[in-house]
Order: structure tokens, then C-alpha cells, then sequence
């Protein structure tokens, strides 16, 4: 993309409290999704966009539950919505709705008809014990995140799980029930780590192997394979995600999720009608 006065503007987040907040654009396509006020019992008093701006604070700067700015709501109310969200699935409704914007915006059905898969191992935090392993390849300590994309390099589906367990291994967790999502998938792409059997018997659709060329020498961009990662760079542009400090692996798919669901939202925005 071509840095330009009119793209500047458009990137432009130096008038928020924190460049990490969202716009009132951004607010608007994901709020019908968040939970109403309760019919019974207690109306709610927490503003639910301030609750969204402190979880979008600790994913993009790093920031501990416990320790962050004193103008959001109280640490217990901001990280009991992000585990409500969680288990009630607002986090999946609200990526879906944004992705088929997305998709809408190039042009593309909303339905995928390719995949794009790969890993990134993390080194984990002092914190986490849940789903740990040891990454012999890249020698890390920690865990291992499984994406799936299209090949806009918008996410399909995650997954969270010890470093330790290798790449042939660990595709079988974002193949289950990925065509119950995705029906219209026809091929899903990745490198020789996914090359065997295992992986086959595993994969919905057939698996489309891209390696390096062996006589090229230095650097290669590899045809689809670039996509993902860099989707993984999109995801650890945000600190919170250069290392994995949560407790648990769940906690740290949620997170995986908020980081395009984030970025999603931003890139439909700019395009939205004031």
C-alpha cells in the first residue's frame, strides 16, 4: 500500500484516548453482537465499549490484566466480559460477520474455496502451565499456534496447543469441523511439514504441498505460503502476542482470534458510509 495524505488519514488513530480504542465506526459493527441489557435482575452499569477498548489495550500493548490505566473499567470486570465472551461465543459471531465484510470489500464470495495453513511457535511466560511443550525445530519452550487462512490472508480457524507437538500432528485440531464451517473449501495449501500420510487421513480436502526449490538460492517467496505468514506477523504486530503469557491455552486462541477480529474491524470501518 502507498503511504498517501488520504491513507494517512485514514490510518490516522492520534485523537483516540489510546490508539488502541476504537472509532465510533469500529464500535458499530460489532456492538448488535455483544450481550443486551438483562431482562431480569440488575441492569448493567459497565459501559461494554469501554470493556472492548481495555481488552483491545492489553492485546495491542502487552498490558497485564491486573495493571491497566486507571480510566477503564475495574480488572475483574474487564476479564470477566473477555471470559463471558469467550464461552458465549460473541468472539465467533463477531469474526464471522466482519470476515464476510472483508471478503465482500475485494470482491470475493463469502465463502472460501482455499486454505492456507500453518504454525508459529511462541515462547510461553513464567505464568503459563497449561499446554507446554518443547519445540526441538525452532528450540523453543512454549506453545504452538495452528492457523488456517484464505488466501486474503483472513483467518478460518485456530488452534492453541504445546509447541512439542509437531505440525503433522497438530493439523488434525483445525481440520475438525472445518467444512461444517467452510463448506465450499476445495483445497487446503501448506509446506512439507504437512507432507505424509498423517496429515492426509486428517485433511477434509486434499492438502497441496508447496516446497522450496532446491537449486534457488537465499530467500524465496513461496506462491500462497507467504499469505499466512503473514497473517502471522498481523497477529504479533500486537506485544501482547510477541510472547504468550496466559495461563491457559484457550485463553490464548481467544486472544489469536481478538487480534484479526481487530484488524478486521479497522479495515471494513474505513470503508463504512458516516
Amino acid at each position: 500500500m502507498a503511504w498517501t495524505p488520504f491513507t494517512r488519514m485514514d490510518h490516522d488513530r492520534s485523537k483516540l484516548r489510546y490508539t488502541s480504542d476504537m472509532t465510533d465506526r469500529e464500535f458499530a459493527l460489532i456492538v448488535t453482537y455483544l450481550p443486551g441489557q438483562p431482562s431480569r435482575g440488575r441492569k448493567r452499569r459497565v459501559d461494554l465499549r469501554a470493556v472492548m477498548d481495555a481488552i483491545f489495550y492489553a492485546l495491542q500493548n502487552g498490558c497485564a490484566w491486573a495493571n491497566p490505566p486507571k480510566d477503564f473499567p475495574p480488572k475483574s470486570t474487564v476479564y470477566g466480559y473477555f471470559r463471558r465472551f469467550f464461552h458465549d461465543d460473541p468472539w465467533d459471531r463477531i469474526h464471522d460477520v466482519l470476515y464476510i465484510s472483508c471478503r465482500d470489500l475485494e470482491g470475493r464470495d463469502p465463502q472460501p474455496s482455499a486454505a492456507i495453513i500453518d504454525s508459529q511457535s511462541v515462547k510461553s511466560g513464567a505464568s503459563a502451565d497449561d499446554e507446554i511443550g518443547y519445540d526441538a525445530g525452532k528450540k523453543i519452550k512454549g506453545r504452538k499456534r495452528h492457523i488456517l487462512t484464505d488466501t486474503l490472508g483472513l483467518l478460518l480457524k485456530c488452534d492453541v496447543h504445546s509447541a512439542g507437538i509437531e505440525d503433522r500432528d497438530g493439523a488434525a485440531r483445525p481440520f475438525d469441523r472445518l467444512i461444517a464451517r467452510f463448506p465450499f473449501l476445495e483445497v487446503i495449501i501448506g509446506d512439507g511439514g504437512y507432507a505424509g500420510q498423517r496429515v492426509r487421513d486428517a485433511a477434509p480436502r486434499p492438502v497441496e504441498i508447496v516446497r522450496r526449490s532446491d537449486t534457488a538460492k537465499g530467500f524465496q517467496v513461496l506462491p500462497k505460503r507467504w499469505i499466512v505468514e503473514r497473517t502471522l506477523a498481523w497477529i504479533t504486530a500486537n506485544r501482547c502476542m510477541a510472547r504468550d503469557f496466559e495461563h491457559y491455552a484457550a485463553t490464548a486462541k481467544a486472544f489469536t482470534q481478538i487480534a484479526m477480529i481487530k484488524l478486521m474491524a479497522r479495515r471494513v470501518a474505513r470503508f463504512v458510509n458516516s
